[in-house]
């Protein structure tokens, strides 16, 4: 395949950005449709190279540097200083295995790529986080958006009163919209069993009674919005949140987050644990059009215990994301559904004293599938250690590039910062890992 058919333009887009370079023009509101999937599955190069078929992303993020010497990229053959208490069991697909703690993942091999050659530059927990969600290196001067933020700007709303972007779980070093409009913010979302909070009118208040508050805010914040603030971005922002929040109030989409909706089977089937319910509150909203949720499951950091804290953790991983497999294929969301588990780095492959593993940038594993994704392989290769990619390395550019082409959106699309610089959703040089793709 000829790499550069993944960058080719159609005319639309061509125009588009022709446009924004002569007179300024940039995305928003019904302009984003220019970019919607529907749109930019269109063009034909796109089509052909196996993108463009996802429409919405569930983003998986193991918070804490996830080992992948445990997990994705197990190493049977190693020395017992690397390979530990950790086992490799076989798949459903000849030739790739996993670690033994996710058994349950084994069966569902056919729907996913895993990606065994990632590496970044950062080691550090903030850093990792940041580079990978944003494909650009953390600087104190600018916030960069998110790749959900990318997803909600470029491939428009969901058609209803839901938020295009939800964060559920995630902490507050998210770097959510970045220097993006509010709007393209995440919702965030604490504990998924309790929902979406303070969206209920309080108890003795009427529809009359609201609706009366409703305009008296409007009447007392008439001159403040209209005549000395008309136009500032703070301001603007509070009101859209303010709307959006009360056409949430009144919506018949606010049962999507009310996960007592689902049976006791369902339930019990995505595990009892918060991340579990959050991945299942993820194919809730997806259901409904929401683009992206992204669900972050936290405590990799494994210093010391690492292989019983394994055993612990991965397994909630593992019960989850079958569970969200079996879903999306029973309802035949799974091709329109970009699944995604990725982290910061992975661990140490040499154990250190206490059986823990330490911060390890320069290998590590993360997974999509769903959405356009060719199942059943292992992009990339590490040594016989674990400890160097020797074959198709990936970094955080391109895998922000690859989500990006998975939903026909234009991943080297440069957008100006409030500081007038251009970003784009894969990095500085990310560009689609084609061989993904069916």
């Amino acid at each position: 395949m000829n790499p550069n058919k993944l960058s080719e333009l159609s005319r639309r887009d061509f125009l588009a950005r022709t446009a924004r370079s002569c007179f300024g023009l940039s995305i928003a509101g019904s302009a984003s449709q220019l970019f919607s999937p529907q749109a930019l599955a269109a063009n034909p190069a796109v089509l052909k190279a196996g993108g463009g078929k996802a429409k919405h992303v569930i983003y998986l993020y193991m918070s804490g540097g996830m080992t992948h010497i445990d997990t994705f990229d197990p190493k049977p053959d190693a020395p017992a200083d690397v390979r530990g208490a950790t086992n490799s069991i076989k798949t459903n697909v000849d030739g790739i295995q996993l670690g033994h703690c996710l058994p349950l993942l084994s069966r569902h091999m056919d729907k996913v790529a895993l990606i065994r050659s990632l590496s970044t530059t950062q080691g550090a927990h903030a850093q990792g986080k940041y580079l990978m969600h944003t494909g650009y290196t953390q600087r104190g001067t600018i916030t960069h958006p998110s790749s959900g933020a990318w997803v909600s700007k470029l491939a428009g709303g969901t058609g209803g009163d839901l938020p295009s972007f939800v964060l559920v779980g995630g902490g507050n070093k998210h770097p959510g919209g970045g220097f993006f409009e509010p709007q393209f913010s995440p919702l965030p979302i604490g504990d998924p069993a309790t929902g979406l909070r303070n969206v209920r009118k309080r108890k003795g208040t009427s529809d009359e009674s609201l609706e009366r508050q409703l305009t008296l805010r409007q009447e007392l914040d008439h001159d403040f919005d209209s005549r000395f603030h008309k136009g500032q971005r703070s301001v603007r922002a509070y009101n859209e949140v303010y709307d959006s929040a009360i056409k949430l109030m009144h919506s018949k989409d606010l049962e999507a987050f009310d996960l007592s909706r689902e049976s006791k089977e369902s339930r019990a089937a995505y595990g009892t644990e918060r991340f579990g319910q959050g991945v299942l509150l993820a194919r809730r909203l997806v259901e409904r059009g929401v683009r992206f949720v992204e669900v972050e499951y936290g405590g990799f950091d494994w210093h010391e215990d690492n292989f019983n804290q394994m055993e612990e953790k991965i397994p909630v991983l593992d019960q989850a994301l079958s569970a969200l497999f079996s879903d999306l294929s029973a309802k035949g969301l799974l091709d329109e559904t970009l699944v995604v588990v990725a982290t910061e780095f992975g661990r140490s492959p040499k154990i250190v004293s206490n059986e823990g593993r330490n911060h390890f940038p320069k290998a590590f594993s993360g997974l999509m599938a769903g959405g356009g994704i060719k199942g059943g392989q292992a992009y990339g290769k590490t040594d016989e250690t674990g400890s160097n990619v020797i074959e198709n390395k990936v970094d955080a550019g391109d895998f922000n590039a690859s989500i990006a082409f998975a939903l026909g959106l234009p991943y080297d699309l440069p957008l100006m910062s409030p500081s007038k610089r251009p970003f784009k959703m894969g990095g500085k040089n990310g560009k689609p890992i084609s061989a993904l793709f069916a």
